[in-house]
């Protein structure tokens, strides 16, 4: 589950960028959730292995 960690890591990188130069308006906040949606997946799918 690597590639998730590093796809979530990527999509909080592009969020923490919008946020700063102030660019994407709602789409950041989309990336937000995606990178939350993913995260979480990755540990309840840790959890049970």
């Amino acid at each position: 589950m690597k590639v998730l960690h590093w796809i979530g890591a990527i999509v909080v990188f592009f969020w923490i960028l919008g946020l700063v130069f102030k660019i994407g308006g709602k789409l950041i906040n989309v990336l937000l959730i995606i990178a939350a949606i993913i995260f979480i997946y990755d540990v309840i799918t840790d959890r049970t292995r």
